[in-house]
């Protein structure tokens, strides 16, 4: 009898131990004991325990999500901030900037789990986060965390022709030099969007890793609202180098302005939407300057114009020198220096007979007042027959000499 006394006290001071030791909050492997018959079943639906058994909550872990990671350097700004927890809440979310200023505002989700910062973050500024997390059992635990965005130093940004507002011809594309490189061409791509009222589908045309040009497969239509959405706030260039803005460039063209000029003829036909409205003589460039073929586009207008045969490689002495002079009604076609201008005077015998000048295009006076008032930048120069290659996408915009096929190749 007193052994059998014996053994039900140290059963019973073992069961004891064993609750004292759960009601403390001792965390440990726990296995179903041999006096419990069998296995206890999850308690992962509900926090309290409602069936026969250990007389303690179970409660699951927290598990915890937060971006940017704790310590994190060179964050991308348009990074979301977020705090999600799984099998518990988040509240009291403070993200600010570690050198005072106002917090970012955020959102909770309904279920208390996720907030998500609402405010963009701003390049080269370092963050502090503090949040409380709520388990299961209503227990909470305080953090702070800190995390840097990236430096001013790899901020990338781009400018775009035509500006905003403008209104310009209907042959203009679209030009976006970018501060970076772009490595992900595609992904960059995708960030910008072009629409036009006329429904105009575009192609682009990278010309090196930061100068890109879009136009559609032909001519804009007459008097189109075209628009250039830059989402590159965040956008990866590469290199580590991040977009720092959002923009949206809007322009309008003008009618389909086209002046064509024939070497043969040795005249120009000008059509407004497809209709012949001038006609007029010219001269072009003599056998040792042949004017360039092909589409062109005027760049710029002056009404007096500064040229000088330095610009074109020519010093004194050299055949073909001319001293410094002004030019009237002066229509850049090419940075190289070929325009549409009024044919110096002593050079008005030769319009509409033969071809005098260093590549330029020349009329007389009253048919180079008239182009110059009627003509505008982004309108079409189209020349033929001289025997010379058309002019270089770059050398202005001879983006029309590229045939539509090959124009959005890389």
């Amino acid at each position: 009898m007193t052994e059998t006394r014996n053994r039900k006290t140290g059963k019973i001071i073992a069961v004891v131990a064993m609750c004292a030791a759960v009601a403390a909050g001792g965390i440990g492997v726990a296995t179903a004991p041999s006096w419990a018959g069998q296995a206890i079943a999850s308690e992962s639906a509900s926090p309290v325990r409602n069936t026969p058994g250990l007389a303690a909550p179970v409660v699951k872990a927290v598990e915890l999500g937060v971006t940017p990671t704790d310590g994190a350097q060179s964050v991308n700004p348009a990074a979301a901030p977020s705090v999600k927890a799984i099998n518990g809440q988040v509240k009291d979310v403070v993200l600010v900037p570690a050198d005072g200023g106002t917090p970012l505002e955020g959102t909770l989700s309904a279920d208390g789990t996720t907030w998500t910062a609402v405010d963009p973050l701003t390049f080269n500024t370092a963050y502090n986060y503090s949040f409380t997390i709520v388990d299961e059992a209503g227990r909470e635990t305080k953090k702070t965390q800190t995390f840097t965005t990236v430096a001013k130093a790899n901020e990338a940004d781009a400018a775009v022709y035509p500006e905003n507002g403008a209104t310009v011809g209907s042959g203009q594309p679209i030009e976006i030099v970018f501060s970076e490189p772009v490595i992900n061409k595609e992904a960059m791509e995708k960030a910008v969007t072009v629409t036009a009222s006329s429904g105009q589908a575009v192609a682009w045309r990278w010309y090196s890793d930061q100068r890109v040009r879009i136009r559609p497969e032909t001519f804009w239509a007459s008097n189109s609202k075209v628009s250039v959405d830059m989402k590159l706030f965040g956008v990866d260039f590469g290199n580590g180098m991040i977009g720092n803005f959002n923009s949206t460039v809007s322009f309008t063209t003008g009618p389909q302005r086209l002046a064509v000029v024939d070497d043969i003829t040795k005249t120009m036909k000008v059509y407004f939407d497809g209709q012949l409205v001038k006609t007029a003589p010219v001269t072009l460039g003599d056998p040792e300057w042949l004017s360039p073929t092909g589409f062109a586009v005027i760049m710029e207008q002056e009404r007096h114009s500064k040229f000088n045969a330095g610009s074109i490689g020519l010093k004194p002495g050299d055949k073909g020198y001319y001293p410094p002079l002004t030019v009237e009604y002066a229509n850049r076609l090419t940075s190289s220096g070929v325009y549409v201008h009024q044919a110096l005077e002593s050079a008005w015998g030769a319009v509409g007979r033969s071809n005098v000048s260093h590549g330029c295009v020349g009329l007389l006076p009253d048919d180079a007042a008239w182009f110059f008032n009627n003509m505008k930048t982004g309108d079409v120069v189209q020349t033929l027959n001289t025997g010379a290659p058309a002019v270089e996408p770059l050398e202005g915009y001879g983006d029309w000499n590229i045939p539509w096929a090959q124009y959005a190749q890389r």
